[in-house]
């Protein structure tokens, strides 16, 4: 009655005070220092943080910004989901000052390919339409009959025939003119982010999922969205969280009620009677959820690595329970009255049950000590866990079976073909220990070149929204998220460090507070008051368009002179001439109807005004001063206190983690008090493997002080630390043999293998110490046997889950049960017949 009190009170408590934090920050100290540069950037820039990414791409870049520009506008004004929203590549600063921001060399190419093209230009601007292209066309022509060379126009002659192409097969588009005016030089790639901070409903197990929702409901009513010519898809930290949790969730109840059905089947083919297969899973219940009070006082918020401690207790604190329960079956062979069996079992099993159990816990509480948040939680709830179930299993479980009162055994308990399997090891004993000798000489290769993934990517699902749009990005290293970025006192600094960092190899692009501060203002502001007047006239007609609209009769007789023009010069145009190409085009186009005409205007001209209106502001730019500096700009790159913020964009190279490495030891060893993405990610991973080494050593120190405290025997406690060590070693060649990488969620299946093993090989070798030989027929070797088979079916569900860092640690953790298995079933016992009788040293 005790247990059921306490058990219904700290389930209630816990379920009004454990809560799960998906942020994978959270998993480390925040007092290492590269959490303290990340804090530091987080504070400094607030408006990279927590934010659901857009990105905005479509058919022409016209189109993708202006949506991008009606997106961010509608999510503003949802101030249900979204605090704000920003767009900062529509900023009016890069249309007017734009070209500003080009170095000289590619301003003053720019300004000549404009200059040239002032003729076909200052057509357009007094007639931006169908008409005025034709005619601008036809100048071309004309130029081509005196002598002039137009390879330059090629690329834009190419962007025109296309579109025309489109208009004559039925499927006019518009033309971006963007790309033929300025070369792409006002763009800022060809994606568009708009950037928003939703408002998070911290009481669902998404908060983020609301403002996700409208953003999509949002962007599927935009124009050109539903007219296919753009797609919007979305990333971010928030949605990447969110998905995150979703697949930590996806089918969690149907994997949960197929596990439970065969750790049933597993009892049930271990014990043979639910009076003891009830107890077992009451105990197990009433021991989980003393656990999760525990970890609801202790820990209070758990995280995506700790939150497996209950898949953990369950698949240790059974193993227990079944010891307990099959050793009685084998002692009520003998001992039928109940009573005396249970404490003729507490004698024979208590003491093996509890040393497992505190070798095991201290497996896990060696964790506990280290920076790696998410394990040292893992390891004190498991911990505590393991002394609970170990409480639960000399206490409750005793209980339980007095109230449920199972039938005595008639027949003797061990396992079916131990008897041969125990013959064939002590024959072979030799043979099999040399196979296992070179077993671990592999496991020691494939231990030293397992690799350790470092991108935290790679341990999420890679077919959500978020992933694939990520993954998208990472093709264009601008746009990687893996950059690395630094702060330093002034511009000056500023500039010369992105010129060191931009020298790199490995470093694509440099850029600072100071790239939106060119240098050779003079000069640049010279060239663009030059070029104003040389298009002054041009830039004046564009001022003042036609004031009536053209008609298609306008645009047939427009056709029919370009036609002509192009036929007087096909003889000095080769054959492949984007010229000619548009003469063929534009015949098919006389052929259609005055509806196909007018809607090859309509696509033709929708951006001509636009973009004519924008040259014009872009040679008006006036000098950038810090002081004018938009504030959308000026907060993302300078701080208040002078310091102005430096980034590095890796090469593709980065997109593995060897890659990755190498990008940032080339950062650090010019800037070494760098951070972002980049820098955080490889220190995690160093992070990651300085906790396991540490915890790996505490362990092996802990452990081995607790066997030779029991034991006293140095021999014995080696059997046990030998057989510990060829598991892992197995493990690590199972891994390797199947392809798998190391990560920072699979990797917590070490402290599972410590515990795990101890408690398999303690059993062993305390019957071996106590006189028994045959190890393999024994009662306990069938209580290990259906143990394992318990423990593995819990972790194979996770094995099968949506989320890659759980399905990878719960392959890992099956096949590090499968190492102890086979080390406890066939090294072990070799091993423990070759030693003979058990002679204390």
């Amino acid at each position: 009655m005790l247990f059921l009190v306490v058990g219904a009170l700290g389930l209630a408590y816990t379920f009004r005070n454990l809560t799960i934090d998906t942020d994978t920050d959270h998993l480390f100290a925040s007092s290492l220092p590269w959490r303290q540069a990340q804090i530091r950037e987080n504070k400094n820039f607030p408006q990279f943080n927590d934010l659901i990414v857009a990105v905005v791409q479509g058919d022409t870049p016209e189109e993708a910004s202006e949506t991008a520009v009606a997106l961010n506008k509608a999510l503003n004004a949802d101030k249900a989901n979204f605090k704000d929203s920003s767009y900062s590549a529509g900023s009016s600063f890069y249309k007017n000052e734009g070209l500003l921001l080009l170095p000289v060399d590619d301003l003053a190419a720019l300004l000549n390919q404009i200059v040239a093209a002032q003729p076909f230009l200052g057509q357009l601007a007094a007639d931006p339409s169908a008409r005025g292209l034709f005619t601008g066309l036809g100048l071309i022509a004309q130029g081509v009959k005196v002598g002039s060379n137009i390879s330059a126009y090629n690329a834009a002659l190419a962007g025109v025939r296309k579109n025309l192409e489109m208009a004559s097969d039925g499927h006019a588009v518009p033309l971006s003119w963007q790309s033929l005016i300025t070369s792409g030089a006002m763009s800022q790639g060809d994606k568009e982010f708009v950037l928003a901070h939703p408002r998070l409903n911290q009481g669902t197990l998404q908060p983020g999922g609301d403002a996700t929702a409208a953003l999509v409901r949002i962007a599927a009513n935009l124009p050109d969205v539903k007219a296919k010519r753009v797609t919007v898809h979305y990333t971010g930290q928030i949605p990447l969280a969110d998905e995150q949790f979703a697949s930590l969730t996806h089918g969690l109840v149907l994997g949960g009620v197929i596990s439970i059905v065969l750790i049933a089947l597993w009892l049930y083919l271990a014990l043979r009677s639910w009076r003891l297969i009830v107890p077992i899973l009451l105990t197990l219940v009433m021991g989980l959820i003393l656990t999760m009070f525990f970890a609801a006082v202790a820990v209070r918020v758990i995280n995506l690595i700790s939150v497996a401690f209950a898949i953990l207790f369950i698949g240790l604190a059974v193993d227990f329970a079944i010891q307990y329960c099959v050793r009685l079956r084998a002692v009520r062979h003998a001992v039928p009255a109940l009573g005396a069996a249970l404490t003729e079992t507490a004698r024979q099993a208590g003491g093996q049950i509890a040393l497992a159990a505190t070798a095991t816990a201290c497996g896990f509480l060696a964790f506990f000590p280290t920076p790696f948040v998410g394990v040292a939680e893992l390891g004190e709830i498991a911990g505590a866990g393991m002394f609970i179930a170990l409480f639960c299993t000399i206490t409750f479980l005793p209980a339980l079976l007095r109230l449920f009162n199972p039938l005595p055994e008639t027949t003797p308990v061990g396992m079916p073909g131990g008897v041969v399997a125990d013959d064939f090891l002590h024959r072979h004993r030799g043979f099999v220990l040399g196979v296992f000798g070179v077993l671990a000489v592999a496991g020691v290769v494939s231990a030293t070149t397992l690799n350790f993934d470092a991108n935290p990517l790679d341990t999420k699902d890679p077919k959500t929204e978020s992933m694939r749009t990520l993954h998208a990005l990472l093709s264009n290293p601008q746009t990687s998220p893996f950059y690395a970025d630094a702060m330093v006192p002034d511009l000056p600094q500023a500039r010369a460090l992105a010129e060191k960092l931009g020298k790199l190899p490995e470093v694509s692009q440099a850029i600072s507070g100071g790239t939106f501060l060119p240098q050779n203002q003079e000069q640049k502001l010279a060239m663009l008051a030059q070029a104003r007047s040389i298009l002054a006239p041009t830039l004046s007609a564009a001022a003042n368009p036609p004031p009536q609209p053209v008609t298609a009769v306008q645009i047939r007789d427009a056709m029919d002179k370009t036609i002509a023009a192009i036929d007087d010069v096909a003889t000095k145009l080769p054959k492949d001439s984007e010229l000619l190409r548009i003469g063929a085009v534009l015949q098919r186009l006389q052929g259609e109807n005055d509806a196909t005409i007018m809607a090859m205007n309509a696509g033709v001209t929708r951006f001509l005004p636009m973009e004519l209106q924008n040259l014009t502001s872009s040679l008006n730019a006036t000098q950038i001063t810090e002081a004018n500096l938009p504030p959308e700009i000026k907060n993302d790159w300078f701080q208040s206190n002078g310091q102005v913020r430096v980034e590095a964009f890796p090469t593709a190279a980065a997109q593995s983690t060897k890659g990755l490495r190498a990008f940032v030891k080339a950062v650090l060893s010019v800037a070494p008090d760098a951070g972002g993405p980049a820098i955080s990610t490889i220190a995690t991973a160093g992070t990651i493997l300085d906790s396991f080494r540490e915890a790996a050593i505490l362990a092996f120190v802990a452990i081995s002080a607790i066997l030779l405290l029991v034991f006293r025997n140095i021999r014995d406690s080696l059997l046990v630390l030998a057989s510990l060590a060829l598991s892992a070693l197995l493990t690590a060649l199972f891994a390797k043999l199947t392809g798998m990488s190391v990560n920072y969620a699979n990797i917590i299946s070490l402290p599972l293998l410590l515990g795990v093993g101890v408690s398999f090989n303690v059993y062993f070798v305390m019957n071996f110490r106590a006189g028994m030989r045959s190890f393999l027929s024994s009662a306990t070797a069938r209580a290990v046997l259906f143990s394992a088979l318990t423990t593995g079916t819990a972790f194979g569900s996770l094995a099968f889950s949506a989320d890659r860092g759980t399905a990878s640690m719960g392959w890992l953790l099956f096949l590090s049960l499968a190492a102890v298995l086979v080390s406890t079933f066939v090294f072990l016992p070799a091993l423990l017949h070759t030693l003979g009788n058990a002679r204390k040293t």
